[in-house]
């Protein structure tokens, strides 16, 4: 059984950076792609970034493109998220999700079967 668990959340000024880290138990990133998806209150969950693990292909939501990085964490069997310059509108619960969406379908989360619990990022002065 698939279990994945985010952390790194938390309250950063504007500006700063986090670091969210997704940890895979029961199933290897093997042949799947894994994503970020955020959902602030009030809003449908969109879509962050992914990763194709096979290969290392990578996406990114153009309101994140150059400051935030997805990244594999072999040792760990997690995905890594390093966000830098921080913005008041990234707040938002951050998800992690593994799934098998062709090219084209990578930013539709209904693409994506396994999804962790989330984990807040707060971003305010």
């Amino acid at each position: 059984q698939v279990q994945l668990t985010e952390s790194g959340g938390g309250v950063v000024q504007p500006g700063g950076s986090l670091s969210l880290s997704c940890s895979n138990s029961g199933r290897t990133f093997s042949g799947y792609t894994a994503a970020w998806f955020r959902q602030a209150p009030g809003k449908e969950r969109e879509f962050v970034a992914a990763l194709r693990w096979s290969g290392g292909n990578t996406a990114y939501a153009d309101s994140v493109k150059v400051r935030f990085t997805i990244s594999k964490d072999n040792a760990k069997n997690a995905v890594k998220l390093q966000m830098n310059s921080l913005k008041p509108e990234d707040t938002a619960i951050y998800f992690c999700a593994i799934g098998r969406p062709i090219t084209s379908a990578t930013r539709d989360p209904r693409m994506y079967y396994d999804w962790g619990q989330g984990t807040q990022v707060t971003v305010s002065s």
